[in-house]
């Protein structure tokens, strides 16, 4: 089967802003004296925005909607990200390669627009011909409907795509989308799977060597 695209995650995966989230996870229990850990943070990873929201507002204790604990932690990360944008090994070249060699790219992210906003202002135009984010969709990773949306965006078919991740709720939702998927695991552990390839980095890796790892 030929690579009809490529499907990226954006936090942890084209980007390390996990940092940036934990840094104001802890930002907001201190401001209301409440307690929270690295171990509760990386709970979140690759979770939709709203079901972190509730699990801050569980954990914390806070007298703030999920929603409303979801547009604070935006504030504080997108005006991290707006100073820097902490790029993933590899991920900038091989969205550049594939690009220059024609393959459609998407990016599927559960953040919101407005933070994918500056990360996606800092690549060359045109890098992305569809872009998924959590405020556009019903249900969020791990449901396939990210996926499946970009799929559609783009015009291809989900089994002709490979999704890149690095989280296990992202696999899931890639999978069940009937994605291939090469999991780049960084801030926690990605378990195998049927249709996961697992890769150390995306240093390296070139557009032409993508559609080998199709399963």
């Amino acid at each position: 089967m030929s690579l009809a695209a490529v499907l990226w995650d954006m936090d942890g995966t084209l980007v390390d802003t996990e940092p940036y989230w934990i840094a104001t996870e802890f930002e907001l229990a201190a401001e209301y004296g409440a307690t929270w850990s690295d171990e509760l943070a990386l709970q979140l990873v690759g979770n939709d925005l709203l079901t972190s929201g509730r699990f801050i507002q569980r954990q914390m204790g806070l007298p703030l909607t999920p929603e409303q604990i979801v547009e604070r932690l935006l504030d504080g990360v997108v005006a991290r990200v707006t100073e820097s944008v902490p790029w993933r090994p590899g991920a900038r070249e091989l969205l550049a390669d594939l690009q220059a060699a024609g393959v459609p790219c998407a990016l599927v992210t559960m953040s919101y627009e407005r933070f994918a906003a500056p990360i996606l202002a800092a690549l060359p135009a045109g890098s992305f011909q569809a872009v998924v984010t959590g405020d556009r969709v019903t249900h969020g990773k791990p449901h396939p409907e990210p996926y499946l949306s970009a799929a559609a965006e783009l015009g291809v078919p989900p089994d002709g795509c490979l999704a890149i991740e690095d989280s296990d709720t992202g696999c899931r939702s890639a999978e069940q989308a009937g994605c291939t998927v090469l999991a780049v695991p960084h801030h926690v552990p990605v378990p195998g799977g049927a249709r996961r390839v697992l890769r150390p980095t995306l240093a390296g890796m070139r557009a032409d060597g993508l559609e080998a790892l199709l399963l």
